[in-house]
């Protein structure tokens, strides 16, 4: 055999055994050699390697926080995995991310992603995105937009996720602009602001014109989710109906979606979204009252078969008398992931219907998780004047 052709095959040899090694491991071959090193760092390795993962690879990355002296908060990340009995394990030691985030709440920051392997952690003021298998991150440039004096701004809606067009990661804010009235429980509203944050140039903008094309709605806390190149929230237009908002970050347009089932913005029930198989999801649960009727007291699953088809509703799953403060996300396609009431971490497998608590807890409210997958994405940092890339 020609020495060409053995190198040939040690070469695919050695890309069928890195495209199947995690992040943590490949990243000690990148100073193997100057070969591995340019191998690793390739847009086609690092694209073919997130695609290559199974739902065996998925992880969990979980937000918590606690209460400190002063209704002070503190935020830990946890990144954990899991066994083949469902038990999750941590694969990092905790990371305080409390410089990072506000101190005054435990939630209004949303935890988003992922989208190729990166995310972002953001509340009213800061955004950080980050990957979680590198371990490196990037606080962005704080939006320039305020508002008038009399005024105030409320964030309503985050998301963050790629436009294929542009080929460039995009952070959106919707905000609502109230007129200050401290003798009025319920300020008048005046405005709704739209921006964007283009990561590539490190540029906020305002969109035009959105507010006149739009029915007044209001985005449910924590309901965002990235997906077929469009951010997701739950949103009411009205006490008791209920839409999944969309906006194409490509054509930096508004759609809607019809929901299977009403939802009510005092009684119940409420919905979070969630993928699973990568398919469409939503999450039915009661309003977490001191006394839940039984006839309310059920979560229902249903599945959006065929995108943006409303006929191809179908409802998977329904549970009844689990005691929940909100569902947090799906893991392995079978385990529901929610935080109880105290603030533990809890899982329910839609198999077996088993329920078991994990060793992780928080201020109640506080959780969030997200499954990711290992992913080698770099963060682009594209002039000079762009904020360094930091290691946590």
């Amino acid at each position: 055999m020609a020495d060409g052709t053995i190198k040939k095959l040690s070469e695919d040899v050695v890309i069928f055994i890195f495209f199947r090694l995690p992040v943590k491991s490949l990243m000690r071959f990148k100073f193997v050699s100057k070969s591995f090193f340019t191998l690793i760092e390739s847009s086609t390795f690092i694209n073919i390697h997130l695609y290559n993962t199974t739902s065996r690879d998925e992880y969990i990355l979980l937000k918590r926080c606690f209460i400190q002296e002063n209704n002070q908060y503190k935020t830990i990340l946890s990144f954990l995995d899991g066994d083949d009995d469902d038990y999750v394990n941590p694969i990092f030691q905790d990371l305080d991310v409390t410089h990072l985030t506000s101190t005054r709440n435990c939630d209004h920051d949303q935890l988003i992603g992922p989208c190729n392997g990166l995310m972002a952690l953001m509340d009213t003021q800061t955004t950080i995105l980050f990957n979680p298998s590198t371990r490196n991150y990037r606080p962005l440039r704080p939006s320039p937009f305020g508002c008038p004096q009399g005024f105030h701004r409320c964030i309503q809606a985050v998301g963050f996720g790629f436009d294929t067009v542009s080929n460039d990661y995009k952070v959106v804010r919707i905000s609502i602009i109230y007129k200050v009235d401290y003798d009025d429980e319920y300020p008048e509203e005046r405005d709704r602001k739209f921006e964007v944050y283009d990561l590539g140039i490190d540029y906020w903008r305002e969109l035009d014109n959105l507010s006149r094309e739009l029915t007044p709605f209001c985005v449910t806390h924590c309901s965002q989710m990235f997906y077929k190149g469009a951010c997701h929230w739950i949103a009411s237009v009205d006490i008791d109906a209920y839409i999944i908002l969309c906006f194409d970050m490509s054509s930096e347009t508004f759609r809607s979606l019809k929901i299977p089932e009403s939802c009510h913005i005092i009684n119940g029930p409420t919905c979070r979204l969630a993928l699973v198989h990568d398919t469409l999801t939503l999450i039915y649960y009661p309003y977490p009252e001191t006394e839940i009727p039984v006839e309310k007291d059920l979560i229902n699953i249903w599945f959006m078969k065929e995108y943006n088809v409303y006929e191809s509703w179908i409802r998977k799953y329904t549970i009844r008398g689990l005691l929940i403060d909100s569902p947090l996300t799906v893991w392995k396609g079978y385990l529901l992931l929610y935080q109880s009431r105290s603030g533990c971490l809890m899982s329910y497998n839609l198999n077996s219907n088993d329920i078991r608590e994990f060793k992780f807890h928080g201020y109640p409210k506080s959780l969030r998780a997200i499954v990711y997958k290992d992913s080698l994405t770099s963060i682009p940092r594209e002039s000079e004047h762009t904020k360094q890339v930091h290691k946590f």
